[in-house]
């Protein structure tokens, strides 16, 4: 090996090397998963800790409503993006009216919706929401960091961004993530 030039030596390590850090990089995960700090779907949002993104957005059947609205609802609010063609919608759909019927604020945003496929959904599925908007051209989705429909954020009082949940809330979400937020703020 010693007339193979340097480089070439170092050109034969390199797949060694990649491995190890794929093996590193797998032990941590692991490391994670059994403490149970490993969350599949998390994708920090750098809107935690900011006040929401400046909004006012149409409804269909009264006036929709905006950041403004919002940050003077007096209590924490529950901004939900869904859609009529989301399947993980459907499926929170009655985890949102239970947090209705406790009196938890929820607003919806139907993210690129046609109107009468939304109220279809909503006559099909309940309607938990207390205010209701269209975000048809997806701007102000793109503002919150939204990459995916369902997307639940929770909002304080004073309008900052304290929580956000990708994907369909579970019950997990509810009792560990929501709950000790409305203890918290309310």
């Amino acid at each position: 090996m010693s007339n193979v030039p340097l480089d070439r030596r170092l050109l034969l390590w390199a797949p060694l090397a990649i491995a190890a850090s794929a093996g590193l990089g797998f032990y941590a995960l692991l490391g994670r998963m059994r403490e149970g700090t490993y969350d599949p779907r998390g994708v920090p949002s750098p809107l935690i800790g900011k006040r929401i993104p400046t909004f006012d957005l149409p409804g269909d059947n009264g006036p929709g409503f905006s950041s403004a609205d919002v940050m003077a609802a007096g209590t924490p609010v529950l901004i939900n993006f869904f859609a009529s063609w989301c399947i993980p919608c459907v499926e929170e759909a009655p985890l949102l009216d239970q947090l209705h019927k406790q009196g938890v604020a929820v607003w919806g945003i139907a993210y690129k919706d046609k109107a009468a496929a939304t109220a279809a959904y909503l006559a099909r599925n309940g309607n938990p929401y207390a205010r209701l908007a269209r975000d048809d051209p997806g701007q102000t989705a793109i503002d919150f960091g939204v990459y995916g429909v369902p997307e639940t954020f929770f909002v304080d009082t004073d309008g900052i961004i304290r929580a956000r949940w990708p994907g369909a809330l579970t019950d997990d979400i509810i009792a560990h993530g929501l709950k000790p937020l409305l203890k918290t703020y309310s």
